[in-house]
């Protein structure tokens, strides 16, 4: 039996049977792994209630198949406070986490880039800089980044001229249309710079056109807490 605890984060827990409960949990140096848990017995409300999202543990696990088995867990630290909107952006981290991030494939940083934007939601309330730096550097490490500091033709990004993306090639430069992406504006992506509104607004509009092949027709749930009431 595996007795080497590793960190981790849950990202997506439901019920499996009356006694055991299926877990997607983010780990350090592993990457994304399923796991059942079984909860019964005096403790199982104690342990239940610490199995949550945001809530840094260390867990060991068995296993060879692709469903493990988690042996046990404890608390690595308090829990994460995250309320309000940020706890809606915490949701959006986990369900967006859980959806593109492949299970059992070794994707070692993943856990690290995770945890450095959820203590970003608790440091700031500009939370929507941290959205689109997560999803950019998501994207970069699952292999679906985009270059956005050259052209198609590679040449650097002219600070001063428009461009489209098209697929498979890259940023075209506009000569005749007035629309498109400003070069510093692409710049600005690069350097994960979303301070400026009308930056951050693409900046969210292109993250939804990259995520949207891995995302599929599912929408994600956690969109809709962030609209208006």
């Amino acid at each position: 039996m595996n007795h080497t605890f590793y960190h981790a984060y849950l990202m997506h827990r439901r019920p499996y049977s009356d006694s055991q409960v299926m877990l997607d949990m983010l780990v350090e140096n592993v990457g994304q792994i399923r796991l059942l848990a079984r909860l019964k017995g005096k403790q199982a409300i104690k342990h239940s209630a610490q199995l949550q999202p945001f809530q840094a543990l260390l867990i060991s696990f068995s296993g060879q198949g692709d469903l493990k088995y988690l042996n046990q867990f404890e608390l690595a630290t308090q829990p994460t406070p995250l309320k309000g909107k940020a706890l809606y952006c915490g949701f959006y981290l986990n369900e967006l986490s859980n959806r593109i991030i492949p299970i059992n494939e070794p994707i070692d940083l993943a856990f690290e880039l995770y945890q450095q934007h959820l203590r970003l939601l608790c440091q700031s309330d500009h939370y929507e800089p941290t959205l689109r730096s997560y999803e950019y550097q998501l994207l970069e490490l699952l292999g679906y980044g985009v270059d956005f500091n050259y052209d198609a033709q590679g040449e650097p990004i002219d600070c001063d001229a428009l461009y489209l993306y098209v697929d498979e090639q890259g940023w075209c430069k506009q000569t005749t249309s007035h629309s498109g992406f400003r070069g510093e504006q692409l710049v600005a992506f690069s350097q994960l710079d979303f301070t400026e509104p009308q930056t951050r607004l693409l900046a969210k509009q292109f993250a939804r056109y990259l995520l949207k092949p891995l995302l599929g027709e599912r929408e994600l749930k956690s969109r809709e807490l962030f609209l208006p009431r």
